[in-house]
């Protein structure tokens, strides 16, 4: 991959049904440059799909991160068992046996259950629990107002947020015009994530979990900004967490060993940064969760009442 495919990459994840005009505009290419890009990176394998979900506002979700050397041989056998956690979005490993684990809880009572869930599937003894979401008992449960034709189109473009309206149309049975103002709604309410899965596992491009300390007097928003900027494309995105104040992660991209290694010595100069730890991931697996299956529990035509067949 090139800056300009990670560039592409930046813009999807943030919505992935940015029409081509658009992408091509920011991207100061032409359309047809902007389609055989994503079409080689389909291909590839790099990206794996274009994905639809619930936001996590919409259904009080918390996002959280676990991270820590695992004590075992990380192998299949214990990714099926992460896997199986149904609250598992994301996982990755870097050098020396650190491993990342993205988790949706559907409350933040659920900390404890699931860090003790790492602690024995992945056997991490002291697992570090970054939690993603500020502020969470002050979301508000907006699900109550989404009907039921919202989850069939969130499950029509669930694992292909991209697809054309008529084709949505053609699958639900539904008018386009509907289809268009219902999407339209979901989007401008916050009540959709459309992104996508994604990992240059199938490339040599070299993808950095960057663990950046920051002195205690240094403004965490300020250090991201300052991150998002002036290191990209190479910074894809960063972690911040609303309980470890001093840590952030960003998530750098390199086509090259001596690339990473100048990027963590320039961030390491910043001021306000005390300390950078790259750790080198080498493969990543993304899964569907309790939220998507609750968009096609959702999205399931209801069983008629009794003596409806009739009516």
């Amino acid at each position: 991959m090139d800056k300009t495919d990670i560039a592409l990459i930046c813009i999807l994840m943030n919505n992935s049904r940015t029409p081509y005009t658009d992408l091509a505009e920011k991207l100061s290419l032409s359309v047809n440059a902007v389609h055989k890009r994503i079409q080689a990176l389909k291909e590839s394998g790099i990206i794996r799909n274009f994905t639809a979900r619930l936001s996590l506002s919409a259904v009080k979700a918390v996002n959280i991160i676990v991270f820590g050397v695992s004590e075992t041989l990380i192998d299949q056998e214990m990714i099926k068992k992460l896997q199986g956690n149904d609250r598992t979005y994301w996982v990755a490993l870097a050098g020396g046996n650190y491993l990342y684990m993205g988790a949706y809880l559907r409350n933040i009572s659920e900390i404890d259950s699931y860090a003790t869930f790492v602690k024995n599937e992945a056997k991490i003894a002291d697992p570090i629990v970054g939690l993603m979401t500020s502020h969470v008992a002050e979301l508000a449960n907006q699900e109550a107002g989404i009907q039921n034709l919202d989850y069939r189109i969130i499950y029509a473009i669930r694992k292909d947020s991209r697809k054309v309206i008529p084709e949505i149309s053609e699958e639900l049975g539904v008018s386009a015009k509907t289809i268009r103002r219902r999407l339209a709604n979901l989007v401008n309410g916050s009540l959709v994530e459309l992104g996508l899965e994604w990992y240059p596992d199938k490339e040599n491009d070299i993808m950095t979990m960057m663990h950046v300390d920051l002195k205690g007097s240094t403004d965490k928003g300020n250090a991201i900004s300052l991150l998002m900027k002036k290191y990209s494309p190479n910074v894809l995105f960063c972690f911040a967490f609303s309980n470890l104040p001093n840590l952030l992660i960003p998530c750098v991209w390199t086509n090259s060993m001596k690339q990473l290694q100048d990027i963590s010595k320039n961030i390491q100069a910043e001021e306000g940064f005390e300390r950078v730890v790259p750790r080198v991931l080498y493969v990543g697996y993304n899964w569907d969760t309790w939220r998507d299956k609750l968009v096609m529990e959702r999205a399931a035509p209801k069983p008629r009442e009794p003596g409806q067949e009739h009516a």
